[in-house]
């Protein structure tokens, strides 16, 4: 492995990275980003941590796609609020409450009360359990 010589303060993540890599965290970045697009519409797609996803890869691949992550208007804040102290708002954890809810409801309907519905139900379950955890605002 071939080891990088640290950074200069002030120089973006993606310029210390070798090509192949940034290639492939853009690919990442872009298809995290498709996908929470998708997720807006879709309940069983969530969106938020795509977006995340999208924002982290695209910060070590892309600055241009990083800055417009950033500063968008919808797209910013949750990211902006994340990268202060794992931020979710209490709306974002009831909207996924309510996703997560009307999905394991669709699932059981669906597939009924077998395994593999019963597995994508516990999984939701931790998750929320996980979510609601995190603090709905910035520390001091």
């Amino acid at each position: 492995m071939i080891r990088q010589p640290p950074a200069k303060p002030g120089t973006p993540k993606a310029a210390t990275l070798p090509a192949i890599a940034r290639w492939c965290l853009l690919a990442l970045a872009t298809l995290s980003l498709l996908l929470a697009v998708v997720g807006l519409f879709l309940p069983l797609l969530p969106t938020v941590p795509f977006l995340l996803l999208a924002a982290w890869a695209a910060s070590y691949s892309s600055p241009k796609l990083s800055h417009w992550l950033e500063n968008h208007s919808r797209l910013g804040p949750p990211i902006t609020a994340w990268r202060q102290g794992g931020v979710v708002s209490r709306r974002a954890k009831w909207m996924a409450t309510i996703c997560m809810s009307v999905s394991g409801v669709t699932a059981m309907v669906l597939l009924g009360l077998h395994w593999p519905a019963l597995a994508g139900i516990a999984v939701m379950v931790g998750v929320l359990a996980w979510l609601w955890q995190r603090p709905e605002q910035a520390p001091p």
